[in-house]
């Protein structure tokens, strides 16, 4: 069986985006080159922040979970994000999500809340 084992996050700015995650979620952040960086997520996959002249779309949309959805977006908001979707259900008990956009215009990451 194959698994997920990397993933990216599309970026016009890659600093200010490394920062932001970085703040965010506590990611450990390595810059590889110029226009590139990797980060580590403390018991879970890392990936890597790639320059681009233009953010494509959504891509792949990966859920971050978190404690108190709420709470991060306030902090997505202190840390210059912005909020798209503000907490909602999911439905049949499989909990809560919420989307904004983060510096340098990324709108893959979302936030996923147990019930």
């Amino acid at each position: 069986m194959n698994k997920l084992v990397y993933w990216e996050i599309p970026s016009t700015d890659v600093q200010a985006a490394a920062e932001f995650f970085a703040a965010l979620f506590g990611w450990e952040m390595t810059p590889s080159t110029d226009d590139y960086m990797m980060f580590k997520v403390e018991g879970g996959m890392g990936g890597g922040i790639q320059h681009v002249d233009e953010v494509p779309g959504h891509g792949v949309m990966t859920y971050v979970e978190v404690d108190d959805i709420p709470a991060t977006l306030e902090r997505v908001e202190q840390l210059g994000g912005t909020t798209l979707k503000p907490k909602t259900d999911i439905g049949q008990d499989y909990g809560f999500w919420a989307s904004f956009i983060a510096p340098g215009g990324c709108r893959s990451v979302a936030l996923y809340e147990t019930p």
